[in-house]
């Protein structure tokens, strides 16, 4: 699979990964003490969906409208919904954008900056020079934020841990090698020897379940700590979707957090089904104790 960013920007993927990240930060920041917000895989930041529908050469399908675009006018899905799309409107208005339809997507870098805290600190890493590039014209001025180019699986080692003793490490790769899976189990093993106490979140695509399960497996055999997974269908295994749903892996889940997120699919669900069989579950790996 090869999921580039700029493609699919607030599609339904996007909404469950930068809600459900949006719920993980504020449970996070219940605690006064600053914090460390890592994204391995920044992306550029900010994503044009009208760009974005256009391609790189011909027109596309915009994806939008079956994410974003359902919940852009929502108005009965409560508070938990309504933080992910206030941030989300926010910053399409602060681009310039005074349309009713949105415009402008911020990606988790922007999610990550305006949750941002005077004692907290964001790194952005990036490895492909020209997102990179347009990643660091983004977030040129943005106080306590750093850009570094690099492959983010193999920077954990000299990100982590970090000196807050407290941080978010969102790993969010754009799968587009098949060893993708395998890779990230590493990434995770190797980033709870350095950082046990860190709150890892894994975002990955619901393509084959053999291959999620055979990454879920991996993950177990590290003996982690407490672990859950958040996953969304949009529709059963019988509607042909070469992308029917995603998931979210969290390690160290702070208190509460399985329960905000397991009301955020309850949400979710009815809103971005595209045919019959979608769902929403939440599973504990490891049970908290």
């Amino acid at each position: 699979m090869n999921y580039r960013h700029q493609f699919h920007a607030g599609n339904f993927a996007d909404v469950v990964k930068h809600a459900l990240l949006v719920a993980l930060v504020r449970a996070l920041q219940r605690k006064d003490k600053g914090c460390l917000l890592l994204d391995t895989h920044a992306g550029r930041g900010r994503y044009d969906l009208a760009a974005a529908a256009a391609g790189d050469s011909l027109a596309r399908r915009p994806e939008w409208p079956d994410g974003l675009g359902r919940l852009a006018e929502d108005a009965a899905g409560g508070e938990l919904l309504a933080d992910y799309l206030g941030l989300v409107r926010e910053f399409d208005r602060g681009q310039g954008n005074l349309a009713a339809e949105p415009r402008f997507y911020p990606g988790s870098p922007g999610l990550l900056r305006a949750l941002l805290r005077p004692v907290d600190r964001l790194v952005l890493v990036e490895r492909h020079p020209a997102e990179c590039a347009a990643l660091r014209a983004f977030a040129a001025g943005w106080p306590r934020t750093e850009v570094r180019e690099g492959d983010g699986y193999a920077l954990l080692r000299a990100l982590l841990p970090p000196p807050e003793r407290r941080g978010l490490i969102l790993l969010d790769p754009p799968f587009e090698a098949p060893e993708e899976f395998a890779w990230l189990a590493a990434a995770v093993g190797e980033g709870l020897r350095r950082f046990p106490t860190g709150v890892f979140a894994a975002w990955y695509p619901l393509t084959q379940r053999a291959r999620v399960d055979e990454f879920l497996h991996a993950v177990s055999t590290l003996g982690p700590p407490p672990c859950l997974t958040a996953e969304l269908t949009v529709a059963g295994e019988s509607a042909g979707l070469k992308l029917r749903g995603c998931g979210l892996l969290v390690l160290n889940p702070p208190w509460g957090f399985a329960q905000v997120a397991q009301s955020l699919l309850d949400l979710l669900v009815p809103r971005l089904a595209q045919a019959p069989g979608g769902e929403g579950r939440l599973t504990w790996l490891v049970p908290d104790r």
